[in-house]
């Protein structure tokens, strides 16, 4: 039975909290549409992609209002698109540009899934599709792209890694009139997850049913302000068991409203994505969360310590609320959309190598992470591969997407406005890593790569 002081609890969450679902997203298999003529493969993906989602902004916006439940993105998860230009060859942005027009014809947000799984090697159509990523973001508004240069079982393909640098800086100079947006709509991962409801890095793995529904949740807000009314003696254990509590509240919503849309549009449910993904409002905050835990700063000594509970705690808190926990799920962490951590980094207290280390225990990885737009190309995949072996050795998934800020040096900033929110320039380490990244090949899997 729900009695009303949770009901008004949920209220309060929502008006006053930041709680919301973040993102409907609708997983699409495009392996029906491949063809051997690229045209008639973006005809099959328009009709296919415009029948299925046609109604997935209005079921949003009605669970909405029927509800009262804030959700804040409707998105589509498409098949890596290389493997469709493996089969038709011609210019991939003829499918970025049918992907953008798909978008813009149902009404979403973003569509993800202009992408490659590279991460043993390039197959037919994988090194085309990453050479087109820079401009197929410069020519849409809606298209996102990722690459997965490595995972636990294969290694680390560096050859990829070298390109993705590259391409990131590409993306970026291409964008300089837009606040370098192109990068932002970039990320390169490591083991990354087939069922990711969350932009910039979803796409819709070949391991997927043909359509799905899949959501992610959002409520660093309400987390910060539960542990606001904890006492300051509170033994960290019970602070875990409260953050699991609130987590529990906040996955069941998700649940809830992933259910919903299933039914009413006809497509099986999918996942809930457990992740606490900040938004630049004040309040809504990871670093936030932290910082109530008795840090003065996020970014000081004891935030890995920190965030590594807060991550456990809202995966153990949400696994009992759903039986379908999928994505990414756990605590997010990009700069430019968290308050806390952009105050943080203008303070000079959070740093690119701290963000480094809390990456090790939190979901993703450095993410909307501005650098300044004359740092070469080399020092950004050297970057990638720091990343990809956090992942490849502790068996998760890690991201990289920064934004080299074309013209502009530490201490300015590039500001996107809505939920991508501004960022500031952060310090990087000059250093060449250049030879290393020049060498190429492939980093070996670890000995955790065989559990068979």
């Amino acid at each position: 039975m729900i009695n009303v002081n949770e009901i008004l609890e949920t209220i309060k969450m929502i008006d006053e909290e930041y709680l919301d679902v973040r993102t409907i997203t609708m997983g699409i298999s495009l392996l029906d549409c491949a063809d051997a003529d690229i045209d008639r493969s973006c005809e099959k993906i328009y009709e296919k992609i415009t029948r299925l989602a046609k109604d997935l902004g209005k079921t949003g916006e009605d669970i909405e209002k029927e509800y009262g439940i804030p959700i804040i993105n409707k998105r589509i998860a498409v098949t890596p698109i290389a493997m469709l230009l493996g089969v038709s060859g011609g210019d991939p942005l003829k499918y970025a540009l049918c992907l953008e027009r798909c978008a813009q014809t149902v009404g979403v947000n973003f569509i993800g899934g202009f992408s490659a799984l590279v991460q043993k090697g390039f197959s037919a159509g994988d090194r085309e599709l990453i050479e087109a990523i820079p401009q197929a973001l410069a020519q849409s508004d809606h298209v996102c792209a990722s690459v997965n240069v490595g995972s636990t079982k294969a290694g680390i393909h560096m050859d990829a890694v070298k390109l993705m640098g590259e391409k990131i800086q590409e993306a970026a100079e291409l964008t300089k009139d837009r606040e370098c947006i192109g990068a932002a709509k970039l990320v390169v991962f490591c083991n990354a997850p087939e069922d990711n409801p969350f932009m910039a890095g979803a796409f819709h793995g070949v391991g997927e049913a043909d359509c799905v529904i899949n959501v992610g949740v959002s409520g660093p807000g309400v987390v910060r302000a539960a542990l606001a009314k904890a006492p300051k003696d509170l033994p960290m254990h019970e602070l875990a068991e409260l953050i699991k509590r609130t987590a529990f509240k906040i996955t069941r919503m998700g649940q809830m409203v992933g259910k919903i849309a299933s039914q009413r549009l006809g497509v099986p449910f999918g996942i809930v994505d457990l992740s606490l993904a900040p938004t630049p409002a004040i309040g809504d905050s990871v670093a936030y969360i932290l910082e109530e835990m008795g840090l003065q700063t996020c970014g000081a000594y004891g935030t890995t310590a920190c965030l590594a509970m807060l991550n456990d705690a809202v995966k153990k808190g949400g696994v009992m609320a759903t039986n379908s926990v999928g994505g990414l799920s756990g605590a997010f962490i990009p700069v430019s959309e968290d308050a806390g951590m952009i105050e943080a980094t203008q303070k000079g207290i959070l740093t690119l190598e701290k963000l480094e280390a809390m990456t090790a225990v939190c979901s993703v990885g450095l993410d909307m992470v501005v650098i300044p737009g004359d740092v070469d190309a080399s020092i950004i995949s050297g970057i990638i591969a720091d990343e990809a072996a956090i992942g490849m050795v502790n068996s998760k998934t890690t991201a990289v997407r920064v934004i080299p800020a074309i013209g502009k040096q530490v201490g300015e900033e590039l500001s996107f406005g809505g939920l991508l929110g501004k960022g500031p320039v952060m310090r990087v380490n000059p250093a060449s890593c250049e030879v290393m990244i020049q060498r190429g090949g492939r980093i070996p899997a670890p000995l955790q790569a065989l559990k068979n």
